[in-house]
């Protein structure tokens, strides 16, 4: 019997979650259907309890549900609760709805894929949203000697690092304020790119060392991308890899197995950039 899954979101026609669990189903010899469902604004709850109720496994949720998606699971994961948003639905055994989220996990994956140290490295978290929410307890969880948050709402970066602070070393760092050296990586988890624009990172934090990671991704080179190589950056990486990595998170809760990902990265890049 052919297992159901879906992304929901809002717009939803742009997802590419369907075309990658497609590949990782076929690699792995699973029977699943994976859809994506467009719900209205206000009709999350309806659509999914709709979706479950017609024999649904699981569930990616993507904007703006994941916060609708968080208060409605019936548990949390530990990272799920921390990021305070849900991407992730799993209908467990007894029928309840597990909530967990792996966009940090994603992240993570993605910085090892490219051989991105993190473990006693200076990071320099930019933006203080749910994308930076989000990723902070993995990030913590690989032990770097200091991660610092900067947004320029200060109060936003004060925040979030107060309350992660028993999770690591995590510091707030003002915009306006120059750093002493460059640190090793930077996560840039605001949607500048979007907007044709770049994050606001202090003055000196970019070195030939430094590694800078959009969240976003797009064909070419992201905005932000551009403008850290013009500071002086010693490598950008963008944000596809980790829309790979947390999918294939994704599909090991619900399956059991996790996919290779490197061939479904290839095939992704080499879409985007036709």
């Amino acid at each position: 019997m052919t297992d159901r899954y879906c992304v929901v979101g809002h717009p939803i026609g742009h997802s590419k979650s369907p075309q990658i669990h497609a590949a990782f189903a076929t690699q792995t010899q699973q029977d699943i259907d994976y859809q994506a469902i467009e719900a209205p604004l206000e009709g999350f709850v309806t659509t999914m309890q709709a979706f479950f109720a017609q024999g649904g496994c699981g569930a990616n949720v993507t904007v703006p549900f994941k916060q609708q998606a968080y208060d409605w699971a019936d548990t949390l994961t530990e990272r799920a609760r921390r990021a305070g948003a849900v991407n992730t639905l799993v209908k467990q055994s007894d029928g309840s709805l597990l909530g967990d989220n792996t966009d940090g996990a994603g992240l993570v994956t993605d910085l090892h894929y490219h051989h991105v140290a993190l473990r006693d490295k200076r990071i320099m978290v930019v933006g203080a949203g749910g994308a930076a929410r989000g990723v902070l307890l993995p990030l913590l969880e690989q032990a770097p000697a200091s991660l610092m948050m900067v947004n320029r709402t200060e109060q936003k970066a004060q925040q979030l690092a107060a309350a992660f602070g028993e999770a690591g070393p995590i510091t707030r760092h003002a915009v306006d304020k120059p750093m002493a050296a460059p640190v090793d990586v930077i996560i840039n988890a605001t949607s500048a790119s979007l907007h044709q624009s770049h994050p606001p990172v202090p003055h000196g934090a970019i070195g030939p060392a430094t590694t800078v990671y959009d969240m976003v991704y797009q064909a070419g080179c992201t905005t932000s991308n551009q403008w850290a190589q013009r500071q002086g950056a010693g490598r950008c990486l963008d944000g596809l890899g980790m829309l790979v990595e947390q999918a294939a998170e994704s599909f090991a809760l619900w399956r059991g197995c996790r996919p290779q990902t490197e061939r479904v990265r290839e095939q992704l890049r080499e879409a985007l950039n036709q």
